[in-house]
């Protein structure tokens, strides 16, 4: 028997107790793969209620994967049972495959409040994290598989076998997303012609690559002067392969062909970026499936769709709910969308603050502020009004494309105040709306200047090392590796030598992080950013008192090759603390306190230990 008799053996046991408790949670999460503990229940279409026979349409929502804590692609466990919570909340019911294709070839009515709910590119972590969160809501969903992965055995994703039990379970469907995804007709950000691109070619190439690629069904097989490489019947050999192929492994290894289609990617108005092609991919689908999503940025879909030229929204893994819903919102009917309610969190915070503008959810030490579509979002402090002098502290942790900004001494319709923004990457100091100073934050942050030249030479080497890593034999990958060295052996001017400086480009998607301190005291203000002083003391015109606000906007930047048509904007402002700087009194603060700061503390270090143990087991 095991007798503790020194601290030494007392740290051992709880040590172990710990372990094993983690190991216990670990093991339920695993388990959960593909055994459900409650039944799918259809939704009644005999419910007036639910039902009342009016044509409302139908919401499609497509989610690329899930996992437990998320990532810049993936939307956490948590994040999409928020998303889900609302929508249910809302009194959304998910329809099948089948609903769908009664509502449009028998003309039968849909639920009032229908919600297509789809998951991309057969992830198992999605199966994984994904399904626990629709049990919760009684919702069921599509999972698109690429027929291609079942030879790969690839871990991550699923294969037929699961495919089948995933069935079973009641929660979910299968669609298809093509064979493959692939790349063709793709150039470098200098316009130098690459070819074609595998998925994971790509994920190793995109971060040389700017827009000038595209998908391996859209388009003809292009030199790199943009001319046809095959005549119109190897085209037509080519994608019409390609869908024989998907046919061939789903039904050799899952035992039939999925009826719900996604082209990849087909926002062209047409079914690729060619007539001729378009026909092909038209007659390919019509052949094999009974439904197509076509389009994606766009959520609504009605009977003026083709069950064939469907459009579905992608929701991001860094979009709030509000964002969410404010995309739904002004999709919809504007007879449904008056119904649409936006999530205000924690509501004893509202008290302090009154949103002007789009729509606010105050979360633990955070508020997330939703602009409205191609405009703004707007929050003004209503706890203590004509503050002259102040001083604010916070975090601007929304992405770096849009707008944050900090708005002091604002008068009712904003008209004059003194602004701190950070857009695009860079900060400004504004007074009554005209720009006092500006300032790029890659200068801030000193990060090195490389030059155009520079950096053309850096992406070709990083290109033929990418391609040596990926070549099909020992000769291939040799050769590129002296294309590499010949690249790297390329003259190129500094900045200091007078060549142009290089500036990065940034995606809707990218986070952006910056701790803000302002204190603005008899006319000067003082910024700090990041704990390093931007602006000290900075005379500005005399201003009158006025209240604090918090904006955000749209960033003007419509294209991403993953979200097309994304005009809202989230600014999240975290760790607000607001003083008089005169006195030191806190005027106002969301931070964690006392026992709520300590229970948080142990949450989080309780979270990180999972994840620790799930990643590495």
């Amino acid at each position: 028997m095991y007798r503790i008799e020194t601290p030494k053996d007392l740290r051992k046991c709880i040590r172990s107790i710990l372990q094993l408790s983690v190991l216990l949670f670990v093991l339920y999460i695993l388990i959960r793969v593909f055994v459900t503990f409650n039944e799918y229940r259809p939704y009644n279409e005999n419910d007036i209620n639910v039902v009342s026979g009016k044509d409302h349409g139908f919401v499609a929502l497509s989610y690329i994967g899930t996992d437990r804590e998320g990532n810049q692609t993936l939307i956490s466990s948590e994040r999409l049972n928020e998303h889900f919570k609302a929508m249910h909340d809302l009194g959304y019911v998910t329809v099948t495959q089948k609903d769908v294709e009664n509502y449009y070839n028998e003309g039968r009515p849909l639920p009032d409040k229908a919600l297509f709910l789809m998951y991309e590119d057969g992830r198992k972590d999605t199966a994984i994290y994904a399904q626990s969160v629709m049990e919760n809501y009684n919702y069921k969903a599509t999972m698109f598989t690429y027929a291609e992965k079942f030879r790969s055995r690839d871990g991550h994703f699923l294969m037929p076998k699961d495919l089948a039990d995933l069935v079973k379970n009641g929660y979910w469907e299968i669609g298809s997303n093509g064979y493959r995804l692939g790349y063709i007709n793709v150039f470098d950000r200098y316009h130098r012609y690459i070819g074609q691109l595998t998925s994971t070619e790509y994920s190793d190439m995109v971060r040389f690559l700017g827009r000038d690629y595209n998908h391996f069904l859209m388009d003809y097989i292009r030199d790199e002067n943009d001319i046809p490489i095959e005549s119109i019947d190897a085209m037509r050999r080519r994608i019409s392969g390609e869908y024989d192929l998907m046919k061939n492994e789903y039904t050799q290894l899952l035992g039939y062909v999925p009826q719900a289609y996604v082209l990849m990617h087909a926002n062209t108005g047409a079914f690729g970026e060619n007539r001729r092609v378009s026909a092909v991919n038209e007659q390919c689908i019509a052949d094999t499936f009974q439904m197509n999503f076509n389009r994606e940025g766009y959520s609504w879909n009605n009977k003026e769709n083709s069950i064939y030229d469907l459009t579905r929204m992608q929701p991001q893994a860094y979009w709030y709910t509000n964002h969410l819903l404010m995309r739904i919102k002004y999709d919809i009917d504007e007879t449904d969308a008056a119904n649409i309610t936006f999530v205000e969190g924690d509501t004893s915070q509202k008290q302090f603050w009154e949103c002007e503008k789009g729509a606010v959810e105050f979360k633990p030490q955070l508020i997330a502020l939703t602009s409205l579509p191609e405009d703004e979002g707007v929050l003004r402090f209503k706890a203590k009004t004509d503050l002259e002098n102040i001083a604010l502290s916070t975090y601007f942790t929304g992405n770096i494309i849009g707008s944050q900004a900090v708005e002091l001494c604002a008068n009712k319709d904003r008209s004059k105040m003194i602004c701190v923004e950070y857009m695009n990457n860079v900060m400004y100091l504004k007074q009554n709306g005209e720009i006092l100073e500006q300032v790029d934050m890659d200068d801030f942050d000193e990060l090195e200047k490389i030059s155009v030249e520079e950096d053309k030479r850096d992406t070709l080497v990083g290109e033929y090392e990418a391609f040596a890593r990926r070549a099909g034999s020992h000769n291939e990958s040799v050769e590129y590796k002296k294309l590499k060295a010949q690249a790297q052996a390329l003259e190129a001017r500094s900045v200091r030598e007078g060549a142009k400086e290089y500036k990065r480009t940034f995606q809707i998607s990218d986070p952006g992080n910056r701790k803000i301190d302002i204190i603005l005291k008899d006319n000067k203000i003082t910024v700090t950013v990041d704990d390093k002083p931007m602006w000290d003391k900075y005379e500005l015109d005399e201003t009158d008192p006025g209240d604090i606000c918090l904006s955000c906007a749209w960033g003007d930047f419509r294209y991403s090759q993953r979200n097309i048509a994304d005009d809202v904007y989230d600014g999240v402002f975290s760790k607000i603390v607001i003083k008089d700087p005169d006195t030191d009194t806190e005027i106002y603060s969301n931070l964690y306190k006392g026992k709520q700061k300590a229970s948080n503390a142990v949450a989080g270090f309780w979270d990180s230990l999972i994840n620790w143990f799930i990643k590495n087991l």
